[in-house]
């Protein structure tokens, strides 16, 4: 049987702001807790990450306020640029589930380093294969624009030229994330925050992604309106088998969505496996006292 071929392939991923010295990668640093160099003052906001993502996983990045996590999700994101590492995103690996393989547009995409590429490609792959929600609403929607057009904001980004079918689309999404329908006109800044994060996913998910990051989903909201959005999110990565990157430092949230999670700490990656493996027997000093600090 052959082994199944990663979705997302991450090397050495790291982010430094400031010059930088031998100390700031040193073992001794490493194991610190703070991000910030002692010697040369540079700010290693991640350092060293890896990791596989396989089509359909759900991973989970889970660490205190400050650890890296959001960060890593950006650079997965191009909305920062690394300092280290390589990235590849292979859309054939999903099979005939996933996005359109054979367009030419990503023919050996898979051998590309993408945080080496250019600006107009790495472009291509966000606006094509990936989808992100952002923590706060104004980061991944235009307030003022239309909940519809925000969605069709996305839509044009990933080749949509009808304005009759990106509507279409809009409904179809809003509806799915439980939008009503007759507000499909109105502007998110008159919705609630769990509505705003709706309104998110389904313009994450328009262009069909193959990637999806969440950036702390549920924060800010109300318990009720989370376990309404947890649901959301779980029933639509089922339905549409979509590949998931879900960064919180809410345990629930991991346990509830994750099938493998990472623990991040001052930047660098310090235990992963199985969320269940993780949450219920952790190794590590650190995830031992984040979740003994939720019983």
């Amino acid at each position: 049987m052959t082994a199944p071929r990663p979705l997302l392939s991450v090397r050495d991923l790291g982010m430094r702001f400031g010059r930088g010295c031998g100390y700031c990668d040193s073992a001794v640093h490493q194991d610190g807790d703070s991000v910030r160099c002692p010697r040369c003052g540079a700010v290693v906001a991640c350092h060293g990450v890896g990791f596989d993502l396989f089509p359909e996983e759900v991973l989970g990045i889970v660490g205190e306020s400050g650890s890296g996590k959001s960060t890593l999700l950006r650079l997965l994101h191009f909305d920062l640029e690394a300092t280290t590492g390589s990235m590849h995103l292979d859309p054939g690996a999903a099979g005939d589930d996933g996005v359109e393989t054979a367009d030419e547009t990503f023919a050996g995409l898979a051998g590309e380093n993408l945080l080496a590429a250019g600006a107009f490609r790495r472009r291509q792959v966000r606006n094509r294969l990936m989808g992100i929600v952002y923590q706060s609403p104004h980061l991944g929607l235009r307030l003022d624009v239309s909940a519809g057009g925000n969605v069709a904001e996305r839509l044009l980004a990933a080749g949509w030229r009808s304005v009759a079918e990106m509507r279409q689309r809009a409904a179809e999404l809003l509806g799915r994330t439980e939008v009503p329908l007759d507000r499909i006109d109105d502007a998110p800044r008159t919705f609630s925050g769990g509505m705003q994060q709706r309104v998110q996913i389904a313009k994450a998910l328009s262009n069909s992604p193959q990637l999806l990051l969440l950036d702390e989903p549920t924060t800010g909201l109300d318990v009720s309106v989370q376990a309404r959005v947890l649901d959301l999110i779980r029933s639509l990565q089922r339905e549409l088998r979509v590949a998931m990157v879900v960064v919180s430092h809410d345990l629930g949230v991991i346990r509830t969505l994750t099938s493998r999670t990472l623990v991040m700490k001052a930047g660098r990656v310090v235990e992963g496996g199985l969320t269940d493996q993780v949450l219920e027997d952790p190794q590590h000093a650190y995830t031992q006292l984040m979740v003994s600090s939720i019983l």
